[in-house]
């Protein structure tokens, strides 16, 4: 292979990478990987930059398809409701009102623009992952360095990494060493260590030691590497492809909205039509009935209905952004009262995401931190080892959680650790590399140089020879490899982080290993450190009301099995039985495997995940039926996101990617807040049910005047005319009906299970409750008010009374007792729709502040129309006598009351429920799990370690290093089956 690179770069223009070939593989040889690439440790001639820029284009992620707004914005306007209320417009001007008819346009208009907005939060994903890529990046081209746009960067050409710079692309380490912070891609928290040196051509493609990736970020070290992919290629680009492939779906509450503006709209049209023969049959002229069937289809058009649903799903927003979850999409706050599962992450979801230490142990036995008394000399010791093995600077709001607590360790201790001395006098450092999960560091001791490391207590045993015990070294044996592993085992079980600590003092003189390897080895195991990251004091009673409301929470977790499962059981996840399936399993898990395991009714902790892991788990819970919520905060989280029912993503440690992604933001990263927006959500779906039963129920009494009056054939006057009608649609009716959408929670909302996702948000129970009971009891009402006041006045059937007539003012008082009669029931109807089966007492009869200001307002307005001349003309109304106004003034208390009534029968016949009963948390798994080995050895099986590496792990013998391997795969055969 030519070295100049010349030769090589010029073959490059008669075939490229990416030019029709497959990409090459980035873990290949470099000789190869610089054959395949056609580019040499000189770079890239900037003529062949450029040609290869032509051929991948630019180094940015790509939008699919392009902008699309105009068609999505003319979307809104074809919405079942916007035609109705479009129609109900042409109708309002048809009937001589242009004002009316200019002001619900005006509701379309702005509801069109409401939707349209919020439809385009989805678009702004992609873009948030661009700006993961910095603007500029610096190369090596024909053997000289310089700095380029990061967008130009091409396969092949030779990337200077420094320590604060974004890596641009996806490259192959080819000299030196960088920390890079993978958190954006993988969701760890810990850098990690790159290294040309570190060679891996087995494991994942974002576990290889020698590969950097686009998006990341380098936080110490200088390298250089060769570009290998770049653009949408990039494993940050696959992110992309995944988020741009997953479309949202329309919401369970926008589907029935359209499938009820349907029914509305047949109702209506159907009502309308049908008159229009009837008032012919009974005499009318043709003008006449058109008009009374314009009115008849207005009376059952509700204007209102689309406004309100938009304000009070705009309420619960505003409600749950005080709880601290922003709501970007309003039907959301819908969607989440009908969740049935919760995904959540575990690290700062359900804990605090603040390591502290609690326990140290030593081969003098375990030692709780925080005790009166005074700490052995071995404890102290092992602090100041732990300390001394950081690179963390607290003051200066630097460092990792888990080493901020071993300072704070050292600190409470009485010892002193001084990061900026422990920096200076350190004389060599071997970062934190998660592959092994092992940190050394040399320091200068008593004229001597002594190496400190710490990590995985089974990769710390591993390369340990000896022990320190009471203050002398000795043999490390088998028994003492065994009690430090129940050690472990048992801190463990108690939900705590465990982390061992060595050293190994070097002769006078001797310097610090060059290599890892020369300074991890032959250890002297000082003791191990227990940290615990807390539990949200709240977690676990929102974990019970959870479980009381009928949602199965699952842990998804990129984090250890065992430790996940404890937190998990401590705050009352796993109440019907729970099970760890590591990420190895579920790859390897079948559609209908997985299935099976999601249906046996256990919750799951899934450690280890992948981002196509979570899509993968969200897929399946959509598949069975269930509404999800899943929780996610980097990069790799977008695309389960926005597959999810609802995203949620963390304000405070979440990126931008994903909270842009996510339906809704956490600004306090708290589990507990998720089960408050699902209550909200429940409270807010009950609301909206509510309002439409309020709504529809004053068509019966609307219509039945108008089919009475046909029915005998002009005998009996028209009760009602289409003003009066307009009159109560949009002025009386407007803001009680908007009250009822922040109407406070019906006891026992939590203690429902999760509604169907199918479910119809207009049921037949509202219908018949609206039409069948409410609104006939209201329609009874005021034909009883009009043929009263028409007989007190001196009517009888047949009378004339249109104008010019004797009786005309007794009949436009009569018509005024039907109008008012329509006002004062739908105001029991508001009183009696605020519950759905408590009673009124329940939540208080004064309790909605807004609904009692809605009818004070209608009350205004109808003392308006009914005593002010000037509106008597507009409105055909006439005075009333305190007589006629004692008509109806027992309606509201008949329709409440006969309505309070039907609600108490249906709670007797009703069985009331059991209280939920308490369960104790199951044991983790199920019985094949209970091995009696260490349940360490198990998982680090279970994620697809071999028994030969078990046993260089652990010291364990071989046979039961593949009893333990045998063990894990029929744990993961479990998994697929069926309870018996």
């Amino acid at each position: 292979m030519s070295t100049d690179g010349h030769d090589t770069v010029g073959q490059a223009a008669l075939r490229q990478p990416g030019d029709g070939d497959d990409a090459p593989d980035p873990r290949e040889p470099v000789s190869l990987l610089f054959r395949d690439l056609r580019t040499s440790g000189r770079g890239l001639p900037e003529r062949e930059a450029a040609r290869r820029q032509a051929v991948h284009g630019p180094n940015t992620l790509i939008r699919r398809g392009g902008r699309r707004w105009p068609g999505e914005l003319a979307q809104q306007f074809t919405h079942p409701l916007a035609l109705l209320l479009a129609l109900a417009a042409v109708l309002a001007a048809v009937s001589g009102a242009p004002a009316l008819a200019v002001a619900i346009v005006a509701v379309i208009l702005l509801n069109a623009a409401l939707a349209f907005a919020q439809e385009q939060q989805a678009e702004k994903a992609v873009e948030a992952l661009n700006a993961f890529l910095p603007d500029r990046a610096t190369v090596v081209r024909d053997g000289v360095r310089r700095e380029v746009a990061a967008t130009s960067l091409v396969p092949g050409d030779i990337l200077v990494i420094e320590e604060g710079e974004r890596i641009s692309a996806d490259a192959r380490l080819l000299s030196g060493g960088v920390e890079v912070d993978l958190s954006a891609l993988t969701g760890e928290s810990v850098p990690v260590f790159r290294s040309a040196d570190l060679v891996d051509v087995e494991g994942e493609l974002l576990d290889a030691r020698d590969l950097l990736f686009s998006g990341t970020a380098c936080t110490g070290g200088q390298a250089r590497a060769v570009v290998t992919a770049t653009g949408m290629h990039t494993e940050l680009g696959r992110i992309a492809a995944l988020s741009q492939r997953t479309h949202r779906e329309e919401s369970p509450l926008e589907r029935q909205v359209k499938r009820a503006a349907r029914l509305i709209a047949l109702v209506a049209i159907g009502v309308g039509v049908a008159f229009l023969p009837i008032g012919l049959a009974a005499g009318l002229s043709l003008a006449a009935a058109a008009s009374f069937a314009i009115g008849l289809l207005v009376a059952n058009v509700p204007e209102g209905l689309l406004p309100t649903i938009t304000l009070s799903l705009a309420s619960g927003v505003r409600d749950l952004a005080r709880r601290g979850a922003v709501v970007k999409r309003l039907s959301a706050v819908e969607t989440l009262g009908s969740t049935t599962v919760v995904c959540t992450d575990k690290t700062g979801t359900l804990t605090e995401n603040r390591m502290l230490a609690t326990a140290v142990w030593t081969p003098g036995g375990e030692y709780a931190v925080g005790t009166p008394e005074d700490p052995p000399p071995e404890v102290r010791l092992l602090a100041e080892a732990a300390a001394v093995c950081t690179t963390a600077h607290p003051d200066a709001g630097h460092g990792d959680p888990t080493e901020v607590a071993l300072l704070d360790l050292t600190a409470r201790l009485g010892a002193v650790c001084v990061p900026d001395r422990r920096d200076a006098d350190r004389q060599a450092l071997f970062r934190f590399d998660p592959r092994i999960k092992l940190m050394t560091t040399a320091d200068p001791e008593d004229g001597t140089v002594v190496l400190h490391t710490k990590g995985a207590p089974e990769e710390v045993l591993a390369r340990a020879a000896r022990l320190l015990d009471h203050g002398r070294e000795r043999l490390l044996t088998p028994p003492d490899r065994s009690e430090v592993v129940r050690a472990v085992g048992t801190m463990a079980d108690r939900g705590l982080r465990v982390l061992a600590v060595a050293r190994r003092p070097l002769r006078p003189g001797q310097a610090p290993p060059d290599r890892r390897e020369e300074a991890e080895r032959d250890l002297c195991l000082i003791g191990l450190v227990a940290m615990a990251d807390p539990a949200r004091p709240e977690v676990a009673g929102a974990i019970t009301l959870a479980h009381r409301a009928g949602i199965t929470v699952h842990v998804v977790t990129g984090d250890n099995g065992l430790t996940a499962a404890a937190v998990a059981g401590g705050v009352g996840i796993g109440h019907r039985g729970s099970r760890i399936v590591t990420g190895t399993e579920l790859t390897a898990m079948g559609e209908k495997e997985l299935d099976t395991l999601l249906a046996r009714g256990d919750e799951v902790i899934f450690a280890r995940t992948s981002p196509e892991a979570k899509l993968r788990i969200a897929d399946a819970l959509r598949a069975e039926g269930h509404t999800v919520a899943m929780t996610g905060d980097g990069v790799n989280d977008a695309p389960a996101l926005r597959r999810a029912d609802i995203g949620v993503a963390m304000g405070r440690s979440g990126t931008d990617v994903a909270r842009e992604s996510a339906t809704m933001v956490l600004t306090d990263d708290n589990f507990a807040t998720i089960i408050a927006a699902v209550e909200a959500g429940r409270r807010t779906y009950d609301d909206i049910r509510k309002f439409i039963v309020y709504i529809f129920a004053h068509a019966v009494p609307e219509v039945v005047p108008f089919l009475v009056f046909a029915l005998a054939g002009g005998a009996v006057p028209l009760p009602l005319t289409v003003m009066q009608i307009l009159a109560v649609d949009l002025g009386t009716d407007t803001l009680p009906a908007l009250a009822l959408g922040r109407e406070r929670a019906e006891p026992g909302l939590m203690d429902r299970p999760p509604r169907p996702r199918g479910e119809k948000v207009i049921q037949r129970s509202m219908l018949a409750r609206a039409w069948g009971f409410l609104g006939l009891i209201s329609a009874f009402l005021v034909m009883g008010g009009f043929l009263l006041t028409l007989t007190l006045g001196g009517w009888h059937p047949g009378d004339p009374t249109g104008a010019g007539s004797t009786l005309h003012p007794v009949y436009q008082q009569a018509t005024t007792v039907t109008w008012l009669g329509i006002v004062t029931c739908q105001i029991g109807t508001a009183f009696a729709a605020r519950t759905e089966r408590a009673s009124l007492r329940s939540v208080g009869v004064l309790g909605n502040r807004q609904l009692l200001v809605g009818i004070g307002f209608s009350l205004a307005f109808a003392a308006a129309i009914v005593y002010l001349p000037p509106l008597h003309h507009v409105f055909g109304t006439a005075g009333l006598s305190p007589a006629q106004l004692a008509i109806v003034a027992p309606f509201p208390f008949v329709v409440w009351g006969a309505d309070e009534l039907r609600r108490a029968l249906v709670r007797r016949r009703t069985t009331v429920p059991a209280a939920p009963r308490r369960f104790v948390p199951a044991p983790v798994g199920p019985s094949v799990e209970a091995s009696g080995h260490h349940p360490v050895a198990v998982l680090l099986a279970r994620h697809g370690w071999s028994a030969h590496r078990l046993t260089h792990a652990l010291g364990i013998d071989e046979h039961t290093a593949a009893e333990i391997v045998d063990h894990a795969r029929r744990v993961a055969a479990e998994h697929g089956r069926r309870t018996p």
